[in-house]
């Protein structure tokens, strides 16, 4: 039976122990980050590892990202970054921020970087998930906490429902920060490639790089059997079960017209709050403002869960600008629609 401990209200030392002997025997524990939450496995345990994959139903072609807790864990388990990597190490690490880099021979088994010579390293801010890894004294290989392909946690009522009895551990720390996945970024031929995007934009690499490419796959899809350096990537993902379409417009008349064409009988809207009033007659589930994309990130995969229980037949969702953190929404919107997007 899967134990629920809540650290809301506080971390408790006697809790961190139970936490830390789950870690070094082999389960799987599930924990908040700023971003979304996690479930875990000592990076360390190939056994271990398997596990989350058999939990999740996720493919040995979509790699693991590590959590570490200090720099001392980066350097047992890649080798010595180079100029560019260690400038956005120093920018962004801790954060929601995970860098591509090449690991050490024999440290980290092949199943948690799907037999790639690189691994993914996230050293996350969220004061939770870095107590609980600097007191494990171990690299957490962590995927989001969801089945594979649905939409990832964010609050705990939501990852019960999926992973109750499946888990050892499950660390309530409430609702979380950001409600996105982390950026990830890969250095190619000196030039800082998001290949995930998220919290951390195009911007703000620029402005501590002076340069940054954004890798053609995050707005297209990758085929299932492809091989990947990146989580999330895939052509399905974040997806509730229901059909869902995505639309953007540059006027609130555009969303109205291209909402109306592709109302079925029965539909639900994912929309913004100043557009609610125009769809009485439709389950509407507020986003929050247009222009707060803050608050869009954080309830994206909240309300495409409850989205998924009205039982309409369709969902459909309005989408933002693909400029600064619109990009990592739309990049999410895009896999969680199946790309079935329309644009006015």
């Amino acid at each position: 039976m899967t134990r629920i401990i809540d650290f809301k209200d506080g971390i408790q030392k006697w809790e961190l122990k139970e936490i830390k002997k789950s870690f070094t025997s082999g389960k799987i524990v599930i924990f908040p980050t700023e971003t979304v939450y996690g479930i875990g496995a000592n990076a360390l345990d190939k056994t271990a590892v398997d596990n989350i994959f058999v939990v999740k139903g996720r493919a040995q072609t979509n790699p693991l990202i590590v959590h570490i807790a200090n720099m001392e864990m980066l350097k047992e388990l890649v080798l010595k970054p180079n100029r560019i990597e260690q400038k956005l190490i120093d920018a962004f690490m801790p954060g929601p921020f995970t860098l591509i880099l090449k690991k050490r021979k024999n440290v980290i088994p092949d199943n948690v970087t799907c037999g790639l010579d690189t691994v993914g390293i996230r050293f996350p801010e969220d004061e939770i998930a870095r107590t609980i890894i600097e007191f494990t004294d171990l690299p957490i290989a962590a995927p989001s906490a969801n089945i594979s392909s649905r939409p990832s946690g964010t609050i705990i009522k939501d990852i019960k429902d999926e992973f109750d009895g499946k888990v050892d551990i499950i660390i309530d720390g409430g609702k979380t920060k950001i409600g996105i996945e982390s950026t990830v970024c890969k250095v190619i031929d000196g030039i800082p490639t998001i290949l995930r995007p998220g919290k951390i934009t195009p911007k703000d690499i620029e402005d501590v790089i002076g340069c940054v490419d954004i890798d053609k796959h995050v707005f297209k899809s990758v085929k299932d059997s492809e091989q990947v350096e990146s989580p999330g990537v895939k052509f399905r993902h974040y997806a509730p079960n229901t059909k869902c379409i995505l639309v953007y417009g540059k006027k609130r008349q555009d969303y109205i017209d291209l909402i109306n064409e592709h109302k079925e009988e029965k539909t639900t809207i994912i929309g913004f709050s100043e557009h609610k009033k125009f769809f009485p007659d439709c389950i509407y589930h507020e986003l929050g403002k247009r222009n707060d994309l803050d608050e869009i990130a954080k309830n994206i995969f909240t309300l495409l869960r409850k989205a998924d229980k009205d039982n309409s037949d369709i969902i459909i969702i309005e989408g933002v600008q693909k400029k600064g953190l619109g990009i990592a929404i739309m990049n999410r919107l895009l896999r969680s629609c199946s790309f079935n997007y329309y644009e006015k």
